[in-house]
């Protein structure tokens, strides 16, 4: 699990029950992107607004797994 925390002290991350982050103080938990289903194309990942990211479509994929590990590189590698 990548946290990264910031000069004020925040930290952002991706977020998983690995590690009970309310014990740094209050949580605030926002949603990056959005991974949905278009019917007879496949799963996508919107990288985009209104989920506070400034990213591309990603995919099709064929299953919902694949869509939602490729949001999570995307994530790492251009935010985290």
């Amino acid at each position: 699990m990548n946290v990264i925390i910031d000069q004020q002290g925040n930290l952002r991350t991706i977020y998983n029950e690995a590690l009970d982050l309310s014990a740094c103080g209050e949580v605030t938990i926002t949603r990056a992107s959005n991974v949905e289903w278009s019917p007879g194309i496949g799963w996508h990942a919107y990288m985009g607004e209104p989920f506070n990211m400034d990213g591309p479509v990603l995919g099709p994929f064929a299953k919902r797994s694949e869509a939602l590990a490729a949001e999570v590189a995307f994530i790492e590698e251009n935010v985290l």
